[in-house]
């Protein structure tokens, strides 16, 4: 079938909006028609950055209705509405261990496309087109997904404010609800304050930490972190906020959310006696510098995180976070500016320079 996509034809280039011809879905697989799609930091990162087979269809934060489903699908059906999240392969021996956040076997897959090199996407001239980016490949009007990554949803939900919820908003909920797992009372401070940085400090008060912490460069994302709920904000740019938290005599936990190297070590060294930080920012390619003596005499434990966290199935976990969305809990609409579909390029624009946290794509369908 034809389908509108943002076709990517190489590093740094804009998005060009194309008709490319989209398989039927294959056994197991499920054609879902978007609504909305996230533009996310990882998105930003492949376009701008890593070699790819050009050219391509990115997006990982596709939620839409599912039009029909390939033979041995049964969790989803015709009409249901869904948020599509990050598949998994389900053979490696993390995927047995229920540990989804993207072992090394399917994390190839994902960047280098399905199973078998089979194309989803082909342009008119039948020149193949790199897809299932993650999965999705949401940047596209209709997209090919599987059980693993498709969660049902109550049709009365908002898709468009929602859709985060398959990765972003998990990510940073993730990383402070289930790898580090915090406890209420105790301090936590988060580095970056996008959408990612937000769903963190957003579940630290869930969690009843305290006080929080948000840093940043950005000012307006300094004033909505605090109307979202931080105890306290540090402007980078302004003022040392390693100094400045460790003269309290550190942080109990820090999430680091930036994708920065530097980042990554202030994040750290913030943090207090037997302190521990969650790494979630996506930083390829870049190393990071850390003093073991700090580590071993302060006793501090370093994690890496991704998606829903450690131990977290996605699935579960985004209805939880519906959940708390319900409550009032986690307004993460507050986060998110909407463009049109066609307005892609402006949207990932906004996304570089700061000034739309959280840009949500809706298609001409939607309404």
């Amino acid at each position: 079938m034809k389908i509108l996509a943002a076709v990517a034809h190489g590093n740094r280039q804009p998005l060009a909006l194309e008709q490319v011809d989209l398989a039927e879905p294959a056994d197991g697989e499920i054609l879902v028609r978007l609504v909305a799609t996230g533009i996310c930091g990882t998105d930003l990162s492949m376009i701008d950055h890593v070699p790819m087979p050009w050219p391509a269809v990115f997006g990982h934060e596709g939620a839409g209705i599912v039009e029909r489903t390939g033979c041995a699908v049964t969790t989803v059906a015709a009409g249901d509405h869904v948020i599509l999240s990050t598949t998994s392969c389900g053979h490696c021996p993390s995927c047995q261990r229920g540990a989804l956040a993207l072992p090394l076997l399917h994390r190839v897959q994902h960047v280098r496309g399905p199973p078998g090199g089979r194309k989803l996407h082909h342009a008119p001239a039948r020149q193949a087109v790199f897809a299932s980016f993650l999965g999705q490949s949401s940047f596209a009007a209709y997209v090919l997904s599987s059980e693993r990554n498709t969660i049902k949803v109550d049709k009365d939900l908002p898709l468009d404010i929602l859709v985060p919820f398959g990765c972003g908003i998990q990510t940073g909920a993730g990383a402070v609800l289930n790898t580090l797992k915090v406890e209420a009372g105790r301090s936590i401070a988060v580095f970056g304050a996008g959408a990612v940085g937000l769903s963190a400090m957003m579940a630290a008060r869930i969690a009843g930490c305290g006080p929080i912490t948000v840093v940043d460069t950005n000012t307006g994302r300094l004033e909505l972190a605090r109307e979202l709920g931080a105890d306290r904000t540090i402007n980078a740019m302004e003022e040392d906020a390693v100094a400045a938290l460790r003269a309290t005599g550190g942080v109990d936990y820090a999430v680091e959310a930036a994708g920065i190297a530097r980042v990554m070590e202030d994040a750290v060294e913030a943090l207090g006696v037997n302190g521990q930080a969650a790494l979630v920012g996506v930083a390829s390619g870049q190393k990071v510098s850390l003093d073991p003596s700090m580590l071993q005499a302060r006793g501090l434990t370093v994690k890496g995180t991704l998606m829903a966290g450690k131990g977290a199935l996605p699935a579960q976990f985004v209805t939880q976070l519906i959940a708390f969305w319900q409550a009032g809990k986690l307004p993460v609409e507050r986060m998110i500016r909407h463009y049109e579909f066609c307005q892609i390029n402006e949207a990932i624009a906004a996304a570089k320079d700061g000034s739309a946290v959280k840009p949500i794509l809706r298609f001409p369908e939607y309404g």
